[in-house]
């Protein structure tokens, strides 16, 4: 098989770019972050194309906190619109792919050109289907009276048409394949192949505090990632010795909305370093992400690795990890009352927490690696190359038998 790839800078493309290499399938794969950052995924530099002249002044107002959402939605649109031209013109010019993995937002006319010459073309959503997202998220901001945007309209309807006319769509998550259904996109249509989890750098090194009940939140702290909702069951829990520390960096849209919620023994630790994020995990009695929508958050599993049970909503993809009430739990999204439960009954039962804790370090020996999730993939692109339709939609699609 001939693979090629598109991406907007790394995400997990890399990940999967170095598994179809390995394999031998890999033809190129372009991004819009330049080589000097891309040589460090480990890529020869021959199968990678680069086309960082748009991206790049918009990663440096990101670096330096230039928050300006109408300038940041034209930088972000005008490289969706040019990446497309230039991968469009670059294959142009290659052989013919069996198949293009596009991430979301890109390749809608190079995705058109494969197609009418042969190839596949296949949508990689790494969260819910756009229109869901920008609905529920829009809904939350309404909540709190945040008058922001959420996404440019202009991507929401670039997106849809990518996933019509795409062979397949590919998601991380069951809760991701639902929101797709949920917007009248043909199940059969969708793949659910989570992502690997690479655990190297999370393991145990320590326990909790016998005297003190810790809670921990690992990610951006936003309100997309239902922090608010963590910060008013955190108040009501009942411990004498109690602390929750966020860390993760401050949203711009939670900056108007902190001053509203308790914040009594909370601590705002900031981005952390993966080592220190370990060992976090490792001393905390409960991870806590009660996510309004995204894929599939990594840290859950990065959590478990550590021995640290996972609170987490019904929209974040942690029902695919793991099973509720067994190494964590599962609660509904905007639920402050159902996560001070589940904190409480932890707090008050220190045999469970520990039960949790190594029924965790169980389970992660279960979780798929990235080896695992490019079998995978190779399984659903021979599927779709030979044109033969899965049994099971949507599925987790299976590795091939060896």
């Amino acid at each position: 098989m001939r693979i090629v790839q598109t991406v907007f800078g790394v995400f997990h493309h890399f990940e999967l770019a170095r598994q179809l290499h390995r394999r031998g399938h890999l033809q190129r794969i372009y991004s819009t972050w330049p080589w000097t950052r891309l040589k460090r995924e480990g890529l020869p530099y021959e199968v990678v194309e680069t086309f960082p002249w748009v991206h790049t002044p918009e990663i440096l107002m990101q670096r330096f906190g230039i928050h300006h959402p109408y300038l940041m939605d034209q930088i972000s649109y005008a490289n969706a619109l040019s990446f497309d031209e230039w991968t469009l013109r670059r294959t142009r010019a290659a052989a013919t792919p069996d198949a293009l993995i596009a991430i979301s937002g890109s390749s809608l006319k190079t995705g058109r050109e494969i197609q009418s010459r042969g190839g596949r073309l296949i949508c990689d959503r790494g969260s819910s289907h756009q229109r869901y997202q920008e609905t529920i998220v829009s809904d939350e901001y309404q909540r709190w009276n945040v008058t922001r945007p959420v996404t440019d309209i202009r991507d929401i309807l670039r997106e849809e048409k990518i996933y019509n006319i795409s062979d397949a769509i590919t998601v991380p998550s069951s809760f991701a394949a639902r929101s797709f259904v949920e917007m009248g996109v043909p199940a059969e249509k969708l793949h659910v192949i989570p992502y690997g989890v690479r655990l190297e750098s999370f393991t145990r090194t320590g326990e909790p505090p016998a005297d003190r009940f810790e809670v921990l939140f690992a990610g951006s702290v936003t309100l997309r990632k239902g922090v608010p909702y963590l910060l008013e069951a955190f108040a009501q829990l009942r411990h004498p010795a109690k602390r929750l520390r966020l860390a993760g960096s401050i949203h711009p849209d939670m900056k108007t909305v902190l001053d509203r919620l308790p914040q009594q023994q909370v601590e705002f630790l900031g981005p952390l370093p993966q080592e220190q994020l370990a060992a976090l995990m490792s001393t905390s009695h409960v991870m806590v992400l009660p996510s309004i929508e995204e894929g599939l958050a990594l840290v859950q599993g990065q959590a478990l690795a550590c021995g640290c049970p996972v609170l987490c909503s019904t929209n974040t993809g942690g029902e695919d990890l793991f099973t509720n009430g067994v190494e964590g739990f599962v609660v509904p999204v905007r639920d402050a009352a159902a996560l001070t439960e589940r904190m409480q009954q932890l707090a008050d039962d220190p045999a469970l927490q520990s039960q949790m804790s190594e029924a965790a370090l169980r389970r992660v020996q279960l979780l798929g690696g990235w080896d695992d999730y490019g079998d995978r993939w190779e399984s659903l692109l021979k599927h779709l190359i030979a044109k033969e339709a899965p049994n099971e939609t949507p599925r987790q699609t299976p590795p091939p038998t060896k």
